[in-house]
């Protein structure tokens, strides 16, 4: 099998990297970036699963036809908006992106753009949001990548995972502005989440595949939870040295939202996004977009 993540440095989606890492699920880990090619490649049959943001299905699977959520990878959504530390802002002080340039992906700037809406904030005229330099298609590590793009002055801020937040904490070259996950209002965080995601295919021609694989993510996210130490070995066979010291502490934080369950209030909430974002033409029904089987 072949399973897929837009982002590989990063806790995001590390439940999933466990659980082929840790023997949990017998599958090759492929990272595919940005996530609308990562879904892209799914509904082509190229993949079998993916993880990913869940929202952003919609890229591949219009009005959520032939792709279907297994289960969350975590809970709410996951991302971090960080800008310069020398530009002294105040944590959740929005207005602060004005004027700047901000770099974002593909699917995760979605988000981005309606919390600044929420803010009264103009996504396309009060502040420059585009591609962080330097970022290859398929084979990009986003957040460490954004952080190397603030700290060569390339942009004034990111919008990324946990590993590029921290690794600009922990540099003195970036703040947090915003922890959406934890920061963010109660709207924000049903924006979207990281899940697993499989075709209507898979779901009815291979229905026990499915449900190994969302039986493994569950393990995985239980072994991270108990021991988040667990997490420095794998990190120590697939990232770098220094991020592979910070991926048991990152997980330990993102331990307490390891819960596989996606509630019909989310699907709501996300639903409700999607359509403000105009990804999504019409109400769909819970049942059309998690699989329950």
């Amino acid at each position: 099998m072949k399973v897929a993540i837009p982002d590989l440095i990063s806790p995001s989606y590390f439940p999933l990297v466990a659980a082929v890492e840790l023997g949990l699920l017998d599958a090759e880990l492929e990272l595919l970036y940005p996530v609308t090619k990562t879904y892209e490649e799914l509904r082509d049959g190229r993949l079998d699963f993916v993880g990913g943001a869940a929202h952003a299905a919609l890229y591949a699977f219009k009005d959520w036809q032939g792709g279907r959520l297994l289960c969350a990878l975590a809970q709410h959504m996951y991302w971090f908006l960080v800008v310069r530390s020398d530009l002294k802002a105040r944590k959740r002080d929005l207005s602060a992106v004005r004027g700047l340039r901000i770099g974002a992906a593909p699917g995760p700037v979605d988000g981005l753009k309606q919390l600044l809406r929420r803010a009264g904030i103009d996504p396309q005229k009060d502040v420059q949001i585009g591609p962080v330099p330097g970022v290859i298609e398929k084979t990009a590590s986003f957040g460490l990548m954004a952080a190397k793009a603030l700290a060569d002055g390339k942009l004034d801020g990111f919008w990324a995972n946990g590993m590029g937040a921290e690794v600009a904490v922990r540099n003195e070259i970036g703040t947090v502005l915003l922890d959406a996950r934890r920061d963010g209002s109660e709207e924000a965080k049903g924006y979207t989440f990281p899940a697993l995601v499989a075709t209507e295919k898979t779901i009815r021609d291979r229905p026990a595949v499915a449900r190994s694989a969302i039986n493994a993510v569950m393990a995985a996210q239980d072994a991270l939870k108990k021991n988040p130490e667990r997490a420095t070995a794998v990190g120590r066979k697939l990232f770098p040295p220094t991020e592979a010291s910070l991926i048991a502490e990152l997980i330990r934080r993102d331990a307490p939202f390891y819960d596989p369950t996606i509630s019909r209030r989310s699907i709501e909430a996300m639903n409700r996004f999607a359509r403000d974002m105009g990804l999504l033409s019409r109400d769909v029904a819970y049942e059309d977009v998690v699989w329950k089987g």
